[in-house]
This record gives C-alpha cells, sequence and structure tokens, in this order.
C-alpha cells in the first residue's frame, strides 16, 4: 500500500474560514505526538474543529479541498460516509462528487484502497430484546 500523504496546500486569501482551518490544522499536525500520519491527520482534524465548532467532517472537507490526500484510515467517519454517498452518483446529479472528491477517489485508487469499502456499511438492526419490550 502506498503511503505517500499529500498535505493540504493553503487555500485562497479570500477564504477567511478556510485559511483560518488550514492554520489550526497544519499547526496541530506538527504537535501530534505520534508516529502514523494518518493519526496525526485524524487528530489534526478533530482538534481543528473543536477549535472552530465545526463538525469533523466539516473540517475533513475543507482540507480535502485544499489538497489534502490521505487513506480513509485518517479522515473521521462522518466525512467517509458522505464521500461515499457523493461517489456512489454519478458527477451530473446532484450531490454528486466534486472535483477534489473524485480526485480523493483517485488517490485511494491508486494507493490500494479497498474499492468497495463504500458497500461495508453496517445498517443496525432492532433485535429481539427490544422488540419484546414493546409488545
Amino acid at each position: 500500500m502506498n503511503t505517500d500523504i499529500e498535505l493540504p496546500l493553503p487555500p485562497q486569501k479570500d477564504q477567511l474560514v478556510e485559511m483560518e482551518a488550514y492554520a489550526r490544522f497544519m499547526q496541530h499536525l506538527r504537535r501530534v505526538p505520534h508516529n502514523r500520519m494518518e493519526i496525526k491527520i485524524l487528530s489534526a482534524i478533530q482538534f481543528t474543529a473543536d477549535m472552530m465548532d465545526y463538525t469533523d467532517a466539516q473540517i475533513a472537507k475543507m482540507m480535502v479541498d485544499c489538497g489534502l490526500r490521505v487513506g480513509r484510515s485518517g479522515l473521521p467517519m462522518d466525512y467517509l460516509e458522505f464521500a461515499d454517498a457523493a461517489l456512489m452518483r454519478s458527477g451530473w446529479d446532484v450531490g454528486g462528487p466534486s472535483h477534489s472528491l473524485s480526485a480523493l477517489k483517485a488517490y485511494w485508487d491508486e494507493s490500494g484502497e479497498d474499492k468497495f469499502a463504500a458497500f461495508r456499511r453496517e445498517y443496525s438492526l432492532l433485535s429481539e430484546t427490544s422488540a419484546m419490550g414493546c409488545v
């Protein structure tokens, strides 16, 4: 599996929120004491989201739009659910993948990520014990 991770580049100067998120993300990325870069990226996304009062998925989307390319293990689950749902639509559909998301998918395919990860979801089922209590 390819481990060449591409870090994001600074956004346009007129994108103030994205620039603040980028600055916080990069500052925290340097401070995370871990050997695996995927864990450092995930931690930096979560820290930035907490500091800016955004969701993890929103910060991950901002960083992917700025050029972050990392394996699925380096991104929050909420963002992966969004990405998988968008990638299942065509580019012409409403809610289809953006250019940056398509580039991330190409990175995943090139690096050897599981091509069927989007289909491996767990759906919660009503268990018998909770169904018995409703009767």
